[in-house]
């Protein structure tokens, strides 16, 4: 019997019904889940903890998503993490994120509430998890 390996998902939301939502519906479809409170706790985690995959909402105290995005993008430990951004903004700052010369565009985005099959599935997709 092969074992298989726990993918480790990061949620960063200051919104404790997301990270609840978020972490229980990841948790049941088997990752392991870690969760951070806003982008100062965000980044930390990810470079303590490596995930195979980051989801970051954009508004937060302390330090904003967008931040965290670009720190992670700017460490060398951490730019290739996906980062999926789960967000109550508008699709406007999908666009605003995607012409950032110095930025790598996000692997997903989604608007709040969400489609909780899309996110899944994207999730799988990027993690080479669904064809």
């Amino acid at each position: 019997m092969s074992q298989t390996i726990q993918r480790k998902i990061l949620v960063v939301d200051d919104e404790p019904d997301v990270v609840t939502y978020l972490g229980a519906l990841l948790g049941d479809h088997g990752y392991a889940v870690s969760t951070a409170a806003d982008g100062r706790e965000g980044f930390a985690k990810a470079k303590s903890e490596l995930p195979d995959l980051i989801t970051l909402d954009i508004t937060m105290p302390n330090e904003s998503g967008v931040r965290m995005f670009r720190d992670l993008q700017d460490d060398l430990e951490t730019a290739q993490i996906p980062v999926v951004i789960i967000t109550g903004i508008s699709l406007e700052f999908k666009r605003f994120i995607e012409t950032r010369k110095r930025l790598r565009p996000p692997a997903g985005y989604f608007e709040k509430p969400i489609d909780r099959d899309e996110v899944l599935s994207r999730i799988r997709q990027i993690l080479g998890e669904e064809n």
